[in-house]
């Protein structure tokens, strides 16, 4: 299927793995391509010349002087493609013309471009992508997972601290090989070495981990160089680069830090969680376990053990913990597998490392693609367009409570079946590259489509679903891309005019829906929540949605996609639905925000059950449940506390408190007071205590560590008092059945 050397590049090479930039004699800086044969990973090399693309002719001085130059076809400003013989030659003419023009190479208005990514610049400038020809089962995948000895009167470990250790290193793969290196048979420096060489002998194309870039990795190469080991990972025998980074997940932004492993690709599931969830909105939390059982991955016979009491269980049943450990590298490959199969797709696509696939947002991909297909035909390319506001999509709540026998009806790609219908598009894209990528990804995703439906195994169907997925996400993007100030192509006035029409469109629906005898309940975008006509039953309801899809304009489709027994729509995209089968399906931050303690959160989730269920008069009953709990201390601490990581080192948070320039904060307070070496990265869990209902947090938190189940002494007036304005918030009788328009 995948074919196409517009969305795939014209080299059709198959089974490139990885690609590596080297410098050796006698290429003084090339690739390491690394191919599977006949299931070995051999190791070539290919010649590499960086680029800069210039805007003006006069630039061509200084180290740009006796430089190759091709002039690009076109009136488009960009047209001067700049080769050197070194990616060093081309970070130097870099740096002189950042001086030179006084705009750093970021700079959409700067009169220069470059791709400041070595293995990007080789697979655009050859056409080549990784993963050709191969299927996601063909990639070797390592599962990597360590717990940790926290050293007592810690709430969590910390690996520069003398005496916190690795304790178990658990590894497994997609073929179903487990191997847990125990902390009681070996110590700290042969369990590193022995997890390094493991993974040299298994060679696996990519290593994963549930947060692996901020948690597993740094804590290994730290305690690795206190022991005097050489974490050698590589496929040369290297040790990780380590950088910092951030990554973005819609209005989420995390700092990280990024490793690199020469020839393998690090793969987070922490962070695809977060991706998923962009759209789905429906996870409650990113932990593994959180995760697994949200997805029904975790194994009858898991094992559970708090992060706090992993030292404690080491002590008493280390058996277990190295059976905890175990079970988290399963449950991640399992994640994985569901996961990641969107980025490996990608990768046969887009001219990214698979690394960089699940880190880069697509507006970038849909850039690079674009691209691509400039450089290839040799034409030159404009400046980004100048960036502007303008409306957005159309979103609208019409009905607030509870709203029984909702439908849905999702307008099938939008803002894509909007631009390729009326032939809206990048003004600036002369060889027309976008409308016929657009097109060619709605064509190939209707053909998965179909595969996945007719695939007569599981593993091809996940494989063309994953497909279409891929595809849709992409498809979806395309308007983004227009308004993205980044993107070589962006064009402002498009992307207005591609919302306005859809305005216009899904305006147009709604008066439909209200005039056929339908109540719509709430639109986000693309997709209508509607009660259904009284009388839209069998054959009614046949026509109906017949009738429905004849009013809408040509190009455009639609498809009634589910049912639900109830819906609890409490504000714009944050709404909770109730299935047939009683599942019940949480979308938006204010239903469970993570801001709140564990037991709000299950108040909130069980509050939201009965509301679905139409059992208002069993909230009261809910509320006093949880308040005796409370007055009773009937929970462990774990309930009510709060779970914080230091961003800064104690020291630096006391120096902004003595100049006013921040506020007090309840985990950095008790770092202080308790005299213990916290630094930056730790982790302090911590709940309110005390007496009265109104107290500064900070003054009456003391840490989760203190707390004596024997002589509790939560602020019960504190928690109870947080209990009583959810309930009012929820349950106060401003969203009872059926709400107001």
């Amino acid at each position: 299927m995948l074919n196409d050397p517009l969305l795939t590049g014209v080299n059709g090479d198959s089974a490139l793995v990885a690609v590596e930039p080297v410098s050796r004699s006698g290429h003084p800086d090339a690739m390491a391509l690394f191919i599977r044969r006949d299931g070995a990973t051999l190791q070539t090399v290919d010649s590499f010349s960086p680029f800069i693309v210039l805007a003006r002719e006069d630039l061509l001085q200084g180290p740009l002087r006796d430089a190759t130059v091709k002039v690009l076809e076109g009136e488009a400003p960009f047209r001067w493609k700049v080769s050197f013989p070194t990616w060093k030659a081309c970070q130097s003419a870099k740096g002189w013309l950042a001086k030179h023009t006084g705009m750093a190479a970021g700079n959409p208005a700067a009169p220069y471009f470059l791709i400041n990514d070595p293995v990007q610049q080789y697979l655009m400038q050859t056409g080549r992508t990784l993963f050709k020809g191969m299927r996601f089962d063909d990639l070797r995948r390592m599962q990597v997972d360590i717990e940790c000895y926290t050293t007592e009167g810690f709430d969590f470990c910390n690996a520069e601290r003398e005496g916190d250790r690795i304790i178990a290193i658990a590894m497994g793969d997609q073929t179903g090989w487990r191997l847990v290196l125990s902390g009681v048979e070996l110590d700290e420096r042969t369990l590193i070495e022995r997890f390094a060489e493991t993974v040299r002998e298994r060679d696996p194309d990519v290593i994963e981990g549930h947060n692996i870039f901020n948690f597993d990795l740094p804590y290994l190469m730290t305690r690795a160089a206190r022991v005097g080991v050489r974490l050698a990972l590589g496929r040369d025998g290297s040790a990780p680069s380590v950088r910092p980074s951030r990554f973005s997940a819609g209005e989420r932004t995390l700092a990280y830090s990024r490793f690199d492993v020469f020839g393998r690709h690090i793969v987070d599931t922490f962070f695809l969680a977060q991706v998923y969830d962009i759209s789905q909105r429906s996870l409650d939390g990113y932990g593994l376990k959180e995760v697994a059982r949200h997805f029904g991955l975790a194994q009858p016979d898991r094992v559970y053990i708090e992060g706090g009491a992993i030292s404690a269980e080491f002590r008493k049943d280390p058996a277990k913990v190295m059976r905890y450990a175990g079970q988290d590298v399963a449950e991640t490959e399992a994640l994985s597998r569901l996961l990641s199969q969107s980025a490996f797709v990608q990768a046969q696509m887009i001219p990214f490392a698979y690394q960089n696939i699940g880190l880069r947002g697509n507006a970038t991909k849909i850039d690079a693609l674009m691209l691509r297909e400039y450089l290839r035909q040799g034409m030159a390319w404009p400046y980004p367009d100048k960036a502007r506001p303008f409306s957005g999509g159309y979103t609208d709540m019409f009905i607030s409570g509870v709203v029984k026998n909702v439908q849905h009806v999702d307008v099938r790609s939008l803002y894509p079946s909007l631009m390729l219908s009326r032939r809206i598009g990048p003004g600036s894209d002369g060889l027309g590259v976008f409308p016929r990528m657009l097109d060619q990804l709605r064509r190939f995703r209707l053909e998965a489509r179909a595969l996945a439906r007719q695939a007569p195994a599981e593993g091809e169907r996940l494989h063309h679903d994953a497909i279409q997925m891929t595809f849709k996400v992409l498809i979806n993007s395309f308007y983004g891309y227009l308004g993205f100030d980044q993107a070589r192509f962006s064009d402002f006035d498009a992307a207005e005019r591609v919302a306005s029409e859809g305005r216009q469109l899904l305006h147009a629906m709604i008066d439909w829906l209200r005039e056929h005898g339908a109540r719509p309940v709430e639109i986000d975008t693309d997709g209508i929540y509607f009660v259904p006509p009284d009388s839209e039953t069998g054959a009614a309801q046949a026509t109906f949605r017949q009738a429905f899809e004849a009013s809408l304009p040509k190009g455009i489709e639609v498809e009634f996609d589910d049912a639900y027994v109830a819906m609890f729509s409490y504000k714009m995209k944050n709404y909770a639905l109730l299935t047939a089968d009683g599942g019940i399906v949480i979308k938006g931050a204010a239903l469970k925000s993570r801001g709140l303690e564990p037991f709000q959160r299950r108040f909130l989730r069980e509050m939201v059950r009965i509301k679905l269920e139409g059992r208002d008069e069993d909230l009261p009953a809910l509320k006093a449940q949880f308040e005796k709990a409370i007055r009773q201390h009937e929970w462990p601490v774990g309930q009510l506390a709060k779970t914080e990581t230091l961003q800064e080192a104690p020291a630096t948070y006391a120096a902004k408190i003595a100049r006013k320039s921040r506020a007090r904060s309840a985990a950095y307070e008790l770092a202080l007071k308790s005299g213990r070496d916290y630094r930056a990265g730790d982790q302090l869990a911590y709940y309110v205590a005390g007496t009265k209902k109104s107290i500064s947090v900070h003054a009456g938190a003391k840490a989760v560590a203190e707390w004596n189940p024997v002589e509790p002494d939560e602020n019960v007036a504190y928690y109870v008092a947080k209990l009583d304005a959810l309930y009012a918030k929820f349950c106060g009788g401003q969203l009872g059945e059926e709400g107001a328009d």
